[in-house]
């Protein structure tokens, strides 16, 4: 790495340097969906990951105040060994390769499958019951129709190249203030907004937990949609079913509060979430030049076919979306 003419790569070499480390084994890892960067170094004291955020001083002051909230919480981050926040880079405890996502698809048995999940169920539970108010912020309205607003802007018209009409627009407004306004009925909790199987690795005690630096206080169900409906893998319909009952029994054992009808707020706030997604992956293509992203389109859509259509306020919704082009037929 210190090899290079990159600039960046030079300071953090230096600021390693100054820690007492050597950055010379420095070994890439995978690349992050946003701008951060991780590295693998061998240290006396066994191998450690350098996150490297440039120019992220906010990102990384929150990933350090929300890992210790976390930490405190009983679930298991890496532990943060030096950081300076204001140069963006970190030194964190090496939790790994494995994740839930890899150790899922190669899962040979249904009970290997259960007792992943269910420590994943029971780490979400720890998360939610440590909840306090004015701690982080709020997953508002504001920021649920944001995300909303990302669909139409980068999905329909960049990926799809479909220009919506007036009349869409209205119909899919509509929509969105039914989905936001679901989703701030339901009991607030801390929400780590990416709790899902590519941040979740197989370690003791399991699971480790990353990417966490985003969390808002926001919607009970919201973690749980992102578990069961994964960005990435598909489970079955039977053991989504399971494995919700299971967290429903968690979270009422640990005095959280649940949407009386459960179910159905998971695919109200499934909708949002996959809508939201869609539209973020098709700014990482269009935007930031990552289109590997929106291969797994067909998967939300999946998704959303099945969320919409048990509910008539949703019909609206379900008639827009059916009337796009699928994702193979678009440019």
């Amino acid at each position: 790495m210190g090899t290079t003419a990159d600039k960046r790569q030079h300071q953090v070499a230096a600021w390693l340097t100054r820690q007492g480390l050597d950055p010379a084994g420095l070994t890439p890892l995978a690349a992050d969906a946003g701008t951060r960067r991780y590295f693998r170094l061998a240290t006396p004291d066994g191998p450690r990951v350098i996150m490297d955020a440039p120019e992220q001083p906010l990102a990384c002051q929150a990933y350090l105040r929300i890992g210790g909230l976390l930490g405190t919480a009983g679930v298991h981050v890496p532990a943060v060994t030096a950081a300076d926040p204001d140069a963006g880079v970190m030194v964190l405890e090496d939790l790994g390769d494995n994740s839930y996502l890899d150790a899922l698809a190669g899962a040979t048995a249904t009970a290997d499958a259960d007792a992943l999940m269910e420590a994943a169920l029971e780490a979400l539970v720890r998360l939610q019951a440590a909840t306090r108010p004015d701690v982080l912020p709020v997953y508002d309205a504001a920021r649920l129709q944001a995300e909303l607003a990302l669909f139409p802007a980068w999905y329909v018209r960049r990926h799809l190249g479909v220009q919506p009409d007036s009349a869409w627009m209205a119909a899919w407004q509509r929509s969105c203030r039914l989905l936001v306004a679901a989703a701030l009925e339901q009991p607030r909790v801390w929400v780590h907004r990416d709790f899902m199987a590519r941040n979740l690795l197989v370690a003791t005690p399991n699971p480790g937990v990353i990417d966490f630096q985003d969390a808002l206080l926001g919607p009970v169900t919201y973690d749980l949609v992102s578990l069961l409906r994964d960005a990435f893998i598909d489970f079955p319909p039977a053991a989504e079913a399971r494995w919700c009952a299971r967290y429903a029994e968690y979270a009422q054992d640990a005095g959280i509060a649940l949407p009386a009808q459960l179910a159905a707020a998971v695919d109200w706030m499934g909708a949002q979430r996959h809508l939201k997604v869609l539209g973020i992956f098709a700014r990482l293509r269009y935007r930031d030049g990552k289109p590997r992203y929106l291969a797994d389109a067909p998967r939300f859509l999946a998704y959303l076919e099945r969320e919409l259509a048990p509910y008539p306020a949703l019909a609206e919704l379900r008639e827009l979306l059916a009337a796009l082009p699928r994702p193979e037929s678009a440019q």
